[in-house]
């Protein structure tokens, strides 16, 4: 394996990483900069894309999986588990169920369902229930 560090204050911070499968050690290293950068790797059916933390709107559960909503109402799968997003995310994001967390900058308004239930609205159309 090779490293190579070059220092520039011209050009834009960039790391990329070549390597010949996912190891515990690329896992690290995709976390370590994901806490660093503000951003986390979102996986989509055909991509992977780095999903800063103002542009999702709500972090969900959805049979067994973390999903990150974005501005667009996309879903991206997250590989880490709800607690560990709590712990990593900006004050601006609030669990506001046991299964999601919110972003209290992308709350559009509350909905009060038929059957007396309280939904969050979010800015994208997404919709996840209050308890």
């Amino acid at each position: 394996m090779k490293f190579r560090l070059i220092i520039d204050s011209e050009k834009e911070e960039e790391l990329v990483a070549t390597v010949h499968g996912r190891t515990a050690l690329i896992d690290e290293i995709e976390s370590l900069i994901s806490n660093h950068t503000g951003r986390i790797p979102g996986y989509g059916e055909e991509d992977i894309k780095m999903l800063s933390f103002s542009e999702i709107e709500c972090i969900t559960v959805l049979e067994g999986k973390t999903y990150a909503i974005d501005s667009q109402n996309r879903r991206y799968r997250l590989k880490q588990r709800l607690y560990e997003l709590e712990a990593m995310l900006p004050a601006s994001f609030i669990r506001i169920n046991k299964s999601a967390l919110a972003n209290k900058n992308a709350l559009d308004r509350f909905a009060v369902t038929i059957a007396g239930s309280v939904d969050a609205v979010f800015q994208c159309g997404y919709r996840e229930y209050v308890s």
